[in-house]
């Protein structure tokens, strides 16, 4: 659950405000004073949102803004005081808060304050990480991690940055190897420069050579042109060898000069090229293991394994699964245009009781089709059928599912029946200007029905029904005589 940081040095507006947030699914945070804010959002990198008070006696609202603003510290601030004046509020916005309201506030008026906060802070998020990973500068704060086991690897990546010293990154698949790979380059002085990943498994052994070093016209069939390999690419920037435990032999030793000697030699070339290329690499094997087994050289590894840092897979991590969770409903709904604003408790609970042996990815992939597939703002316990089998076996995913509404079994193209088709009954009704026989009546015929409908229409009042006919009075009388439609009539004007 979302922590939430209340700042206030009065102990009863303190104590209703956490209250308030508390009730709506938050966990309050509380502090009597700017100073105290301040030590822990440093210390609680955890912390979703700040509600701030601005008039406290150590430190007001405005300087702990001013202190989090020199300090790089993004929590999104909402602003609550005494005072309402338009000055206050402008300098406020100035400073960045997201939101400002003055006291008493409605605690309706409070919780769509901080949701909508929490919501901007995570779009904020979204697109810092996106423009930081495409200009190659992503840092400690683009890794979301809540979990103490993680402290460790943002420190080392810290200490990795400030040189150019080989590091290998072990971790199972889909931890997150990359992404720390590509925190230390943007936290070096290779900031911004190239940043080339191989996939060493990925790579057919008889190319693993041209692709890493590359080759010249004519070194073998095929070789039209020259190539620049890999490490050519990253001159000047990194070289990120994923998987290196599946290098094969032949090529360790070459990878092993360039990595001593900063020197390459493409395949048919008879001449050695300089390289400024720093090295990481990962793998999801102990490569010491590999090294004992002879699968791996040994004095390769020992070069690779300068500065190890070891990513701990989800399953040990799992304060990491909330934050994660809420990061990727934010930009997967946004990529898939669905309205999905977060995950229910019982599910969120469900997520962390799965052990994940694809770790973040597979965390990734699940959350994705749950967010393609429901229809609800939430994420609930259905959305995530394959982790109820795995979790609770397939019997209880087969009753969840069937608890859903789902269309009926599906038929085959080949058996299906045409639905009969309610026979509609009318009853004909004759052509006012047919007769019986089907032939167009006498005009007099038409004539006297059209008197005798006016005659009831206007309820027999003869100047009514002249007026309406377009006819004079005594031509009337003729042709209600002449029709037999004279009885009983009145002859009043009207």
């Amino acid at each position: 659950m979302t922590r939430v940081l209340i700042v206030d040095d009065d102990p009863v507006q303190l104590r209703m405000t956490a209250e308030v947030a508390n009730r709506a699914g938050f966990v309050p945070v509380t502090a009597s004073g700017g100073q105290q804010a301040l030590a822990l959002l440093r210390s609680d990198p955890g912390i979703g949102a700040m509600v701030l008070d601005l008039v406290m006696p150590d430190l007001d609202g405005m300087a702990v803004m001013e202190a989090m603003a020199r300090e790089n510290l993004r929590t999104p601030v909402i602003i609550q005081t005494a005072n309402s004046s338009l000055d206050t509020v402008i300098s406020a916005m100035r400073k960045g808060a997201a939101d400002f309201f003055v006291k008493p506030v409605a605690p309706e008026r409070l919780i769509i304050s901080l949701r909508n906060a929490l919501k901007l802070d995570q779009l904020e998020t979204l697109v810092r990480t996106d423009r930081n990973r495409r200009s190659g500068t992503l840092a400690l704060s683009d890794i979301i991690t809540h979990s103490p086991v993680m402290d460790r690897v943002l420190a080392l990546c810290g200490k990795a940055a400030k040189s150019n010293i080989p590091v290998l990154i072990e971790g199972e698949t889909g931890t997150g190897k990359e992404l720390i790979a590509r925190v230390i380059q943007g936290m070096s002085d290779r900031a911004g420069k190239p940043f080339v990943t191989v996939n060493c498994g990925a790579i057919p052994i008889h190319l693993v050579e041209s692709t890493l070093f590359g080759h010249k016209k004519g070194a073998f069939t095929g070789a039209v042109s020259d190539h620049a390999g890999k490490f050519a690419e990253a001159h000047g920037g990194t070289l990120f060898l994923d998987e290196v435990g599946e290098l094969p032999l032949d090529t360790q030793v070459k990878l092993l000069r360039a990595l001593q000697q900063g020197e390459i030699e493409p395949v048919g070339s008879s001449k050695v090229e300089r390289v400024n290329v720093r090295v990481i690499s990962a793998t999801n094997q102990r490569l010491l293991n590999l090294a004992r087994s002879g699968a791996f050289r040994e004095d390769l590894y020992y070069r690779l394994n300068v500065f190890p840092i070891y990513v701990p897979p989800l399953r040990e991590r799992l304060e990491d699964i909330a934050p994660l969770v809420s990061h990727f409903i934010a930009r997967l709904a946004a990529e898939s245009g669905k309205r999905v604003v977060g995950i229910s408790p019982p599910a969120l609970d469900l997520l962390r009781s799965y052990n994940w042996p694809g770790n973040i990815r597979q965390l990734e992939n699940s959350v994705y089709r749950a967010v393609v597939l429901t229809d609800t703002a939430y994420l609930e316990i259905a959305d995530f059928p394959q982790i109820v089998a795995h979790t609770s076996g397939k019997e209880e995913a087969l009753k969840l599912t069937e608890s859903l509404p789902v269309p009926s079994a599906p038929v085959h193209v080949d058996t299906v029946t045409a639905r009969p088709r309610e026979v509609e009954t009318r009853e004909a009704v004759p052509d006012r200007f047919l007769d019986q026989r089907g032939e167009v009546a006498p005009l007099a015929d038409l004539e006297r029905e059209l008197i005798a409908f006016a005659l009831g229409h206007y309820g027999g009042r003869l100047s009514r029904v002249a007026r309406a006919l377009g006819i004079g009075r005594s031509t009337l009388y003729r042709k209600l005589r002449e029709y037999g439609l004279d009885d009983d009539i009145e002859s009043d004007a009207a």
